[in-house]
């Protein structure tokens, strides 16, 4: 698997949000982007999907496995979107319906992707739910988003994700609202699904914490540009560029 952007900019009314990003991702491999609120990191995940607010243009190539999704039309894009790249939301709360129930929302992505019928995309469900490791996967498809805690339903929001066997995953602050003992969870969850599917992970962040734990590649993004990038020890032992530096000095 391929995954490379390059040159992306986005203008919105005449303000360029991106100036030019450019990143790569493998196979199996996490690449995270960090920086502070506004630097256009998921920006940068948004524009990849199709997804941008209404009046943004975006130029430059985002290519997977040599196909540039930008000049995609929107029939073909819908197909990439969940099939091919998953998108994981900061806020579970928000991006699961409160009032369908888990296996309902698991179960139609699939049968409307993959083309399953009712029993072969049930039985999918529950072995995704015990991929992300929620207890009683069978019982939990019964159940609504409401009734689990913030970790559980963050690890549902993955399994819908990961549903139609996805190359990529974008990983929008998923452990934002989580607190360290969770997010601990969520991370090793991540990362063994990097190593067991092969699962190419976006990691989106403002927590340079998390990708010392997660990353194996960073870039380091500010007011829309990619300022550094490299792997993970390089840029968090020795970071070359000042604002770099001033993340890494904010940390407590």
């Amino acid at each position: 698997m391929t995954f490379t952007i390059t040159d992306l900019r986005v203008t919105i009314r005449g303000n360029e949000i991106l100036r030019g990003v450019d990143l790569g991702l493998r196979k199996g491999q996490v690449h995270g982007i960090a920086g502070e609120s506004g630097s256009g990191k998921t920006m940068t995940g948004l524009a990849v999907l199709g997804l941008l607010p209404s009046g943004a243009v975006a130029s430059g190539r985002v290519e997977l496995e040599g196909r540039d999704l930008l000049g995609l039309p929107d029939k073909e894009l819908n197909r990439v979107r969940g099939n091919e790249i998953a998108m994981v939301f900061q806020d579970p709360a928000t991006s699961l319906h409160p009032m369908l129930s888990v296996g309902r929302q698991l179960t139609e992505h699939m049968r409307g992707h993959l083309g399953l019928g009712r029993a072969e995309a049930r039985e999918r469900a529950v072995e995704l739910l015990a991929k992300v490791r929620i207890p009683g996967p069978a019982e939990a498809l019964t159940r609504y988003p409401h009734q689990f805690s913030g970790g559980m339903r963050q690890r549902i929001a993955i399994a819908v994700a990961l549903a139609c066997d996805p190359q990529v995953l974008i990983a929008d602050e998923p452990t934002t609202a989580l607190d360290v003992t969770v997010q601990a969870g969520i991370l090793r969850l991540l990362r063994g699904l990097c190593d067991d599917l092969g699962l190419g992970v976006l990691l989106i962040t403002h927590d340079l914490g998390v990708m010392s734990a997660i990353a194996d590649q960073v870039s380091v993004m500010r007011s829309g540009l990619v300022v550094e990038s490299g792997s993970r020890d390089t840029v968090l032992r020795e970071p070359a560029h000042p604002y770099t530096r001033s993340l890494l000095e904010a940390l407590p």
